[in-house]
């Protein structure tokens, strides 16, 4: 009953969401428009960017967890956080992505759909006492409902469900889901329609010896994919390190540089779907279609780095279906006669580049089949999805979504993994007592202070309360020894720390070089790295892992009785 609920509600969410989309695009690219028509042609240069300071402010004030494109955020809380996200979220994305797409922003519909019909189901799970398993299940429940209702497509919302949020296959989940996808289709299709969302001729394999070529699009679909992640965590890098520029309006900044490329190409505007659509019923030259396919790669990591909000869902697939249909006109160009239409070659192109940005190579294959509703294309876009999947994980083991996790220093492991000890959050098993010195501390006196506190190292802490380093028993005896026995503490910290997060998990802590050799970690605040919160010990993480092996030894024996 409860998926039943948050289909629905997923359903009547992507309704809303639609809705305040198609609110801000005639705001932006109609009322707003005709304001600025003093400006000439470049009138939409200030459309991204009073979108995206609109944005910024609506995320820094309300909730940060919309910034960016929303996946990321959910994987976190159904791994970390069994499944527990704040009520708010859905709204804030709901009108921080509406705004920044509506606007002009170059991003896409999935992640914050995703967003919002799952913190909806998070709520409503909490609401009614769902706690570990199922409310993660809900969660997943409310992903899959999202994409089902805004692309008509129910068998890849349940596996974007399933391979990406919950990362796992069994038929007790998969039904579950099901049932929600379905719903919130229902709901949905009265308002949205039934129609798919491109139309598109139907497209035939010529002659076998083609599927060379798709395998070729596929290699060079993972190239394009990867040049998405790296330059849009690149622009990100670039964004953050403004010096002395508030944080809330760098999405105006991205906005701006959107805006100058739209004057010129307007194409990058928004998720492009009707582009993907002139571009698959052949208005683009070659030309064309290269140049606003890169242009698109830009436009994304302008918007998302920069702060805005939205996912990369669409943008994925305006890429490929640009660079996929340059691709087959130019193999009609050099084998004329014997290839494909170029559009087949842009419909296989969507899903690959997908594949290659999202490594979720079943969710790519179905949903460019029920977008387009085109069964007769179905083996060459497997065949290329899963070229792209591998040949882009040669190139980067991570995707778009888990290199954002791993740069905060969060690794998601596969769902198995997660029950063992080394999934356990820092700031469960972290000392928040523990000893520590100011920078004056007298190098002389600190054998003393290990000796009374029982400890081999402590942090060294300025009159702030920052910390600045450690000074361990080695560094001691190496000053005494040298005799610098009358220099202070500061004096012979160590200051390049191995520091932890009290979101991070023992295997995300661990996973760091040269951590494993280190007896005591530091826990710092994220927002603040040099606020001490306390210190991570290795006889915690012993514990820890101790305490996980009996755990597992009780369940198995309990099980091991109900099976008796």
């Amino acid at each position: 009953m409860l998926a039943v609920l948050v289909g629905a509600v997923s359903g009547l969410g992507a309704v809303a969401f639609q809705e305040l989309l198609d609110f801000f695009h005639t705001l932006f690219f109609t009322h707003l428009v005709s304001a600025l028509s003093s400006f000439g042609r470049y009138d939409v240069i200030l459309l991204p960017a009073l979108g995206g300071i609109g944005v910024g402010i609506l995320v820094q004030l309300f909730a940060r967890e919309a910034e960016g494109h929303g996946v990321p955020e959910v994987m976190l809380a159904v791994s970390r956080f069994g499944g527990r996200i704040r009520g708010r979220v859905s709204i804030m994305k709901a009108l921080a992505s509406s705004l920044c797409i509506g606007s002009g922003g170059s991003a896409g519909r999935v992640g914050p759909i995703v967003q919002i019909g799952s913190s909806a189901a998070s709520f409503l799970g909490q609401r009614f006492g769902l706690s570990g398993d199922w409310l993660r299940v809900l969660v997943a429940c409310g992903a899959a409902g999202g994409i089902s209702a805004t692309f008509n497509a129910p068998i890849a919302g349940v596996f974007f469900a399933l391979e990406l949020i919950l990362r796992s296959f069994s038929v007790q989940n998969f039904g579950i889901v099901v049932i929600s996808s379905v719903t919130a289709l229902v709901v949905s299709q009265p308002f949205l329609g039934e129609s798919p969302v491109f139309l598109v001729p139907a497209y035939a394999l010529n002659a076998n010896w083609e599927f060379g070529l798709y395998a070729l699009l596929g290699v060079s679909a993972a190239v394009l994919g990867i040049g998405l992640i790296r330059l849009l965590y690149l622009m990100e890098d670039l964004f953050d390190n403004i010096p002395k520029f508030p944080k809330f309006a760098k999405p105006m900044l991205g906005g701006l540089a959107v805006g100058a490329i739209g004057v010129f190409y307007p194409e990058v505007f928004g998720v492009g779907y009707d582009s993907i659509g002139d571009a698959l019923t052949g208005s683009y030259t070659f030309n064309i279609l290269v140049v606003i396919a890169l242009l698109k790669i830009l436009a994304t990591s302008f918007t998302l780095g920069s702060g805005g909000s939205g996912g990369v869902f669409a943008p994925s697939l305006f890429i490929g279906a640009m660079s996929g249909t340059a691709f087959g006109n130019a193999a009609r160009f050099i084998i004329p006669g014997l290839v494909s239409p170029a559009a087949a070659f842009g419909l296989v192109g969507m899903g690959a580049v997908f594949a290659g940005t999202a490594r979720a190579p079943i969710t790519a294959i179905i949903i460019v089949f029920e977008m387009t509703r085109d069964y007769e294309i179905i083996l060459p876009l497997m065949l290329a999805v899963v070229v792209s999947t591998v040949f882009s994980r040669l190139l980067s083991r991570e995707s778009i979504y888990t290199v954002k996790l791993i740069r905060r220093g969060i690794f998601i492991t596969s769902a198995s993994h997660e029950q063992g000890a080394d999934n356990i959050p820092v700031g469960d098993i972290m000392a928040t007592s523990y000893p520590s010195v100011y920078v004056d501390f007298p190098i002389r006196d600190i054998p003393g202070k290990f000796s009374s506190e029982g400890v081999h190292g402590l942090p060294v802490l300025d009159y702030q309360d920052h910390l600045v380093g450690i000074v361990t028993a080695t560094d001691v005896g190496h000053a005494i020894s040298n005799g610098y026995e009358g220099g202070q503490a500061f004096d012979i910290a160590s200051r390049s720390l191995i520091t932890a997060f009290k979101d991070q998990t023992i295997f995300d802590v661990f996973g760091q070089p040269g951590a494993q050799e280190i007896g005591y970690i530091p826990v710092v605040d994220r927002d603040h790295p040099n606020l001490l919160l306390g210190v991570l010990r290795r006889q915690d993480v012993i514990q820890a892992f101790a305490d996980a092996a009996q755990r597992r030894e009780a369940h198995a024996s309990h099980e091991m009785g109900e099976n008796h």
